[in-house]
């Protein structure tokens, strides 16, 4: 054993860019086998706009993200809430899903209010 663990060292010494190398393969590799198990991610902002005497409009924009990341999809969730647009706009509801399932949610005005009347979901 610390004959194997000598020769491999002397290996990195003598290779490093090959090492290197099959390190990085290694890698490539074992996430291309693991990313078809990991989970979607979206966002969907919906925005709600009342006229009266019609029948509530919600527009649903959908953001889908690849397999895996995770940390794109929660920095756009957080670009989406931040911004100013979404605050100053009609009322806004945002939600960050991973699977289909709502991890977060935000929401900015009556929102709770709306959805007890007939709402109309465009896009």
């Amino acid at each position: 054993m610390k004959f194997e663990i000598k020769r491999y060292i002397a290996i990195q010494n003598r290779y490093p860019q090959i090492v290197h190398y099959m390190k990085s393969l290694l890698r490539k590799v074992s996430f291309s086998i693991i990313k078809p198990f990991l989970p979607k991610y979206e966002v969907v902002c919906t925005t709600y706009q009342v006229i009266p005497g019609l029948p509530v409009n919600g527009n649903q924009q959908k953001h889908t993200f690849e397999k895996g990341a995770s940390e794109e999809a929660r920095k756009f969730y957080v670009k989406v809430v931040n911004s100013d647009m979404t605050r100053t706009m009609a009322p806004v509801e945002v939600h960050l899903k991973r699977r289909g399932k709502t991890i977060e949610k935000q929401h900015f005005g009556p929102i709770d209010e709306l959805k007890k009347f007939n709402v109309v979901y465009k896009g």
